[in-house]
């Protein structure tokens, strides 16, 4: 019964909502059951949480809305769940994130770094030797360097004079990586979607040759929407635990989910999808889709995990 649950929620969040994610979706499935059973194996787990996912062209420049509550969802539940939890991002998206994580009535650590490879392995070294190393990272919409070995929006556009490339602490040569990585995207050129065949992306994602992530993860998930994906990985880690699901539970709700949205957009500005011809503003919503309809997802992932 739990595989069918899981196979069910990697259904829910793998719905299509602006691009024809069906290739990338079954080439992933049942990647979220391994995501969530690696971190709940570990007796011990510390996960990070990279997120923040910056609109250069937005009014005004801030990061986008998603990513940053499927972030929230990943942290509080770990944190609740007994997890260290430390949320990991740059400067530029530094106060949209900071909202979020205050939001969280949990303790959460938050590490934000400039955008620059010196400050992104400073903290690399840190987390890898500090008291409490980490034992997990999951990306959840964070652009990775796309084919030029810079990081793109889906438009094309260069990101890199305002990302930190955070991707190297995913993966780098001459480095040896000592964490289990999870990838959750839903565009193609979020860190994780390196580890899909290059042809997936390439004939499926506009502008796919220049942008697709050359930064694979060891458990990919894809979802329609990112945040869908944080809901995903939290109800997962749930249906395979049963005794405990009311703590991996606690947070998974419409009304804390229209908590972190508010502190992204009303203290963090974070802003909805900016396009070339539409600068993003903050809103109630996250990839041009109401608040209401994330709030659905969230319900019918519920009723798959606790209506079992």
């Amino acid at each position: 019964m739990t595989h069918t649950q899981v196979a069910e929620i990697e259904r829910i969040i793998g719905r299509t909502v602006r691009r024809d994610i069906d290739r990338m979706v079954a080439h992933a499935r049942g990647n979220l059951e391994r995501a969530a059973q690696t971190i709940l194996q570990h007796p011990t787990p510390h996960v990070g949480i990279v997120t923040g996912f910056f609109f250069e062209h937005a009014d005004p420049p801030s990061p986008e809305t998603d990513g940053l509550g499927g972030a929230g969802h990943i942290a509080a539940a770990l944190a609740h769940y007994g997890a260290n939890v430390t949320v990991i991002t740059d400067a530029p998206c530094a106060k949209a994130v900071w909202a979020v994580v205050d939001a969280i009535p949990e303790d959460i650590d938050l590490e934000i770094t400039a955008v620059s490879e010196r400050s992104v392995r400073r903290l690399r070294d840190r987390l890898q030797h500090g008291p409490t190393p980490l034992t997990h990272l999951v990306a959840i919409e964070r652009v990775a360097p796309g084919s030029d070995g810079r990081p793109h929006r889906e438009h094309g556009w260069d990101m890199s004079r305002v990302t930190a490339p955070l991707h190297l602490l995913f993966d780098e040569a001459g480095w040896h990586r000592p964490w289990t990585t999870i990838g959750i995207g839903d565009g193609g050129n979020e860190i994780g979607m390196g580890s899909l065949p290059t042809d997936i992306i390439n004939d499926d994602i506009h502008n796919g040759p220049l942008i697709a992530s050359t930064i694979p993860a060891d458990h990919l998930v894809v979802a329609g929407v990112s945040n869908w994906g944080g809901y995903g990985l939290v109800a997962a880690m749930a249906a395979l635990t049963p005794e405990k699901k009311p703590r991996l539970l606690k947070y998974l709700n419409r009304e804390f989910d229209l908590a972190l949205l508010t502190a992204a957009v009303e203290t963090g500005q974070a802003v909805d999808d900016s396009q070339p011809d539409r600068k993003g503003t903050p809103r109630m919503s996250v990839d041009c889709v109401p608040w209401e309809e994330h709030a659905k997802v969230i319900d019918a992932l519920l009723g798959v995990v606790v209506g079992a």
